[in-house]
């Protein structure tokens, strides 16, 4: 009879064992050797909610299109980043969409012409922050909605820049 309470104990953590593993996150952790820098920016794009849409805009004063806003949202925090959204697609490192913190940098293909991208900033709970478009302002909106879902592209994840010598 011990022999079967040994093999049963044996089954029973070995059960435990694999159940536990499958529990576990298993996905490679990828050490940054610099922080995210979502805190600011995107306290930042907060605070210009209700801000107008203006095409080539970058400032609060004269309103934001895509990149001007995002530009602007990480400029204000030490963060240099391209103008044009095309060029903010190189920056940082490609984030999963289910791996996305706020902060984040969401891409979407709005249009079948050459340069047909939009950006906005991710700001947690499956929503984003952006300036839409002509005649509408600065808005928090769902990732979810079909018509975001169907054009999303892909996000990026800025970091932080080395600190100085």
């Amino acid at each position: 009879m011990a022999g079967i309470a040994k093999h049963f104990l044996l089954l029973s953590l070995l059960a435990a064992a694999l159940l536990a593993a499958g529990c576990a996150d298993t996905r490679p952790v990828v050490p940054e050797t610099r922080l995210p820098a979502p805190a600011g920016p995107l306290k930042a794009a907060r605070s210009q909610l209700g801000t107008p849409y203006r095409s080539g805009g970058n400032s609060p004063q004269t309103g934001f299109d895509c990149s001007g806003l995002v530009q602007w949202c990480y400029a204000a925090n030490g963060v240099k980043l391209p103008r044009r959204t095309e060029d903010m697609l190189a920056v940082g490192r490609p984030v999963a969409r289910e791996d996305l913190i706020p902060g984040d940098l969401v891409f979407f293909k709005v249009s079948s012409k050459r340069w047909g991208l939009h950006v906005g900033m991710y700001s947690g709970h499956g929503l984003f922050i952006h300036s839409p478009t002509p005649g509408a302002r600065v808005r928090e909106e769902t990732l979810s909605l079909p018509y975001w879902a169907r054009a999303y592209l892909g996000a990026r994840r800025v970091l932080k820049p080395p600190e100085g010598p």
